[in-house]
């Protein structure tokens, strides 16, 4: 480790079908043969076949990270639309049945749903996951407690899931909602410190319950293979853009922490308590809701948040090289996120008179479009989006 705080990103993607747009509960082997051929190391099956995760390796620049993702999902977006699919990037499927998942053959996979039964076919969630290496790695725990309070920032500014089983949830991140169905999910518990995480997961392992910490799914957790802190709160994003701002912005938030110890330190329940009120109107609102500020007990806008983070993150920023990236999330809030977008597609189609399954369709047809590009889309879906 060299204390560039290099990084990470992990993407999960749904694969559709290219005629009817929803997901397929079988996919043939063939397809993610032919991904692991293309990207043998960057190309992870997902615990339901109807997902797939690509993972950059390490980086410390990025516009190399972002080069990387962009072919990733260029690429798989060729293979698919080979195979008869297409590729999205969103926190929820708009027209997926949980109930006609099936999940991936694989001996992990297997015992997972063993456990969790129902719930682990409920789980077609999608999220944008950001590694950030530490240079010591026995101080992730207290980073860990210490960045929460910007856990809903960074999800309002990832929101993709507005729909769930082809309804509107009246929500813009409603991922995190059917996610908290599952065990150890949502945040983390205000550990005292690396002692105490090590207590928890070790109790959990010798009791049988989880066989290691990689089955503890917080929104932010201490990775297990990696000595980073691993970002899990945001949807997959369907701008690639807005998944490299939101990792700039995690990066130099991880490397402020670090070098900051005295910032957030002795928060208490109230705290989380906060934090778990504003993840919520994250959810409900992304970015064009306000958050509880707990120093002034006032209301402070999304946007203010934003612009109060990034000038305390400026310097962290320039020493990465990532400042301009970091910016960048501003016009997430000037244009809106992915969720905005999809709704304001869904709303103008039954403007038109079209059904609601047919103006879902229409929002799948986008999605797929603004994850890979025209290249790698079917002329069928770019005649429906145009």
């Amino acid at each position: 480790m060299t204390g560039s705080y290099r990084f990470g990103i992990e993407e999960e993607y749904f694969i559709s079908d290219a005629i009817t747009r929803g997901t397929r509960r079988k996919i043939k082997r063939c397809f993610f043969e032919s991904c692991k051929n293309r990207f043998p190391d960057e190309v992870q099956l997902e615990m339901l076949q109807s997902q797939i995760e690509v993972a950059t390796p390490p980086c410390e620049d990025m516009a190399d990270a972002r080069q990387r993702l962009a072919e990733l999902r260029a690429g798989l977006g060729a293979i698919a639309r080979d195979h008869g699919l297409v590729l999205i990037a969103a926190g929820t499927h708009p027209t997926a049945m949980w109930a006609h998942q099936r999940a991936t053959e694989a001996a992990r996979y297997d015992k997972l749903m063993r456990d969790l039964q129902m719930l682990g076919s409920r789980n077609i969630v999608c999220g944008l996951h950001v590694h950030v290496e530490v240079p010591d790695p026995s101080r992730r725990v207290d980073l860990m407690t210490r960045c929460l309070p910007y856990m809903p920032l960074l999800l309002a500014l990832s929101t993709s899931s507005p729909f769930w089983q082809a309804q509107r949830t009246g929500l813009l991140g409603y991922r995190l909602a059917a996610y908290r169905e599952l065990p150890r999910t949502w945040l983390p518990d205000l550990f005292a410190g690396q002692e105490d995480y090590d207590r928890y997961v070790e109790t959990l392992v010798s009791a049988g319950a989880i066989d290691n910490a990689s089955f503890v799914w917080w929104v932010v957790r201490p990775s297990l293979q990696h000595p980073t802190l691993e970002l899990r709160v945001a949807d997959s994003c369907t701008h690639l853009d807005d998944a490299i701002a939101i990792a700039a912005l995690y990066r130099a938030l991880v490397r402020h922490l670090d070098r900051n110890p005295s910032v957030n330190a002795g928060m208490t329940g109230a705290s989380r308590a906060i934090i778990a009120e504003n993840c919520w109107r994250a959810q409900r609102y992304g970015v064009h809701g306000s958050f509880v500020d707990e120093r002034t007990r006032s209301a402070r806008s999304v946007g203010e948040t934003l612009d109060a983070v990034i000038a305390m993150l400026a310097d962290d920023a320039r020493a990465l090289g990532c400042l301009r990236e970091v910016q960048c999330a501003r016009t997430i809030v000037a244009r809106g996120t992915s969720a905005d977008r999809q709704l304001a597609l869904y709303m103008e189609a039954r403007g038109r008179g079209l059904d609601r399954h047919a103006a879902l369709l229409g929002v799948v047809d986008w999605l797929a479009l603004e994850t890979v590009g025209t290249a790698t889309v079917e002329p069928r879906v770019l005649a429906a989006v145009g």
